[in-house]
């Protein structure tokens, strides 16, 4: 099929005012969307997202300004001249010349094809048996077979991203967090650590410090780094930051010793911290909240492992605990995020498919205040230009089309339950195979990592070598024996400051089970190694 010459709109009756009041719940999806009207958006279609929202949020208090936080580039960036007139392809029987969009007949695929899990069977081996085969034409917008298509998907958008997968994220956004003040908003993004290195752009002059765990996402110091921005770590303990470490940080701030203003940026992980796998209570939160709010913080929130969020840690003489009866039970499971009890609008929420169905497709989404999206996107649009048309369109036929909202939950509890086995397996090597005289570890309640933390005054080298040259002998010593851990001075916020612990990361999340324990029991022989334990010794 030719596509058509210029953009054609289709027109649609104003159904706003039919817009069904109330929280949104799994339920009323469907009801809210007859309500609101079909959605017809064709290429770099501008659709306001507010109508993706109830109206019950209109009741809400508005969030505070953020002006006087925002960086120069940010106060001064202009925003793509040429998608500014995006939002004139909304006008009925317009034809377009303007944009310099590509003729879809030159795109060279006709149909995108791939096979996925059919509810309830989640497991690969079902999958290939009974899986669903989902499709997306070149020209099924047209045809009337779907909202979304390749003509559409494969050409140039905006950089808050298609209106049918943003719609989606709206949802999935209010369903889950809710957050309490009115005009919040969402918008795609190729991946945390893109939207993390544009937000610290967003807030953040050279010369600058923000704050964070002090033991941190790595890429999140090699981000800061080159922008001239220093990262101040923030104590932790097994819950991770510190309230009263923050508090304590910023209230004694001395800026001519720090050699930067009293920062108040924070980044956190707040579940399954990445590298230590400490998970941050609701109360923990709430505490970190109030110092927010008495500095005058704005929260970085990197939350890739919330769904991540596993069953309690019971041991390996106990039965596991079963998974969550209800959807609504699932829901009630997770802990609050600070999007969920922001009442400032002082949190920026990441979040990202990567952990939960795909990292290759650079997909995630933020949520923040309406003026936050707003200067968010016109620095995407010139750089980033957009997520990926591909990826967006691929997510949008799973999501959207065929698991719908409760199918999603669906397949993030039998994630929870996998990585519980997971998790499991971890924890019962650490008990067959380590030497608790000097190394001693918790089984993390979510994420993907396992912190093993090594007490290297018992080294017979020690103190005549230092804690660095221990742990690099230490890691050699693995390598030595087949296995590979992560040295924890890699996830120092500030590799300036003096530390006194040591720890390895593990990671649990795609070894095969038999390999999890035998690349524990080679550590925990490697250990014994460098410590001159004897081999007798083990975790019992």
């Amino acid at each position: 099929m030719a596509p058509p010459i210029a953009i054609h709109v289709e027109a649609e009756t104003d159904t706003s005012a039919l817009t069904i009041l109330g929280p949104l719940t799994l339920d009323s999806v469907a009801n809210r969307r007859s309500a609101s009207g079909k959605l017809v958006a064709g290429v770099a279609a501008s659709v306001p997202s507010s109508t993706f929202k109830g109206n019950a949020h209109e009741k809400k208090h508005k969030a505070k300004n953020w002006d006087y936080r925002l960086s120069l580039e940010c106060r001064t960036r202009e925003g793509n001249s040429l998608k500014k007139v995006a939002k004139y392809l909304m006008t009925p029987g317009l034809i377009s010349l303007g944009g310099g969009l590509p003729s879809s007949e030159y795109f060279p695929f006709d149909t995108l094809s791939v096979k996925v899990p059919t509810p309830p069977h989640w497991t690969e081996a079902e999958t290939r048996d009974s899986g669903t085969t989902i499709e997306a034409g070149k020209y099924d917008l047209q045809l009337g077979k779907s909202v979304y298509d390749i003509s559409t998907a494969f050409n140039y958008g905006l950089g808050i991203g298609s209106p049918q997968i943003l719609r989606f994220v709206i949802e999935h956004t209010e369903i889950v967090h809710n957050p309490p003040y009115a005009d919040w908003n969402c918008t795609m993004t190729v991946g945390n650590t893109s939207a993390l290195e544009m937000a610290i752009r967003m807030f953040c002059e050279r010369g600058d410090m923000m704050l964070s765990e002090e033991y941190t996402f790595s890429a999140a110091v090699e981000t800061a780094s080159p922008l001239g921005v220093k990262i101040a770590g923030v104590p932790m303990d097994d819950e991770g930051l510190s309230a009263t470490g923050l508090d304590g940080i910023l209230s004694s701030w001395d800026e001519k010793a720090r050699g930067a203003s009293k920062p108040f940026l924070l980044y956190t992980v707040p579940i399954g911290q990445n590298p230590t796998g400490a998970t941050q209570g609701e109360q923990r939160r709430r505490d970190i909240y109030a110092v927010a709010q008495k500095h005058d913080l704005y929260i970085l929130e990197d939350d890739p492992y919330y769904f991540l969020q596993m069953q309690p840690y019971v041991g390996p003489d106990h039965p596991d605990p079963p998974p969550p009866k209800s959807r609504e039970e699932f829901l009630k499971s997770l802990i609050p995020s600070y999007l969920s009890m922001d009442i400032d609008g002082r949190v920026m929420r990441m979040d990202s498919f990567s952990k939960v169905l795909a990292p290759g497709c650079r997909l995630g989404w933020l949520t923040a205040s309406e003026q936050i999206i707003e200067r968010y996107t016109k620095h995407a649009d010139i750089s980033t230009q957009g997520a990926s048309g591909l990826s967006q369109l691929l997510f949008f036929k799973l999501l959207d089309e065929h698991w719908d909202h409760g199918g999603f939950l669906d397949w993030l509890v039998y994630l929870r339950m996998e990585y519980t086995k997971r998790r499991n397996v971890i924890a019962g090597a650490c008990d067959r195979y380590l030497p608790r005289e000097i190394v001693s570890w918790a089984p993390p309640a979510a994420g993907m990592f396992q912190a093993l933390h090594i007490d290297y005054k018992k080294h017979r080298s020690y103190p005549a070598k230092s804690l660095l040259e221990l742990e690099d002998e230490i890691f050699l010593a693995c390598i030595a024996n087949g296995t590979l851990l992560i040295k924890g001075s890699c996830f120092y916020a500030d590799p300036s400051t003096q530390h006194d612990t040591m720890f390895f990361r593990a990671t649990f999340c795609a070894a095969p089970f038999d390999r999890i324990e035998e690349a524990i029991k080679r550590f925990g022989d490697a250990l014994r190694g460098s410590f001159g334990i004897s081999k007798d010794t083990n975790g019992v």
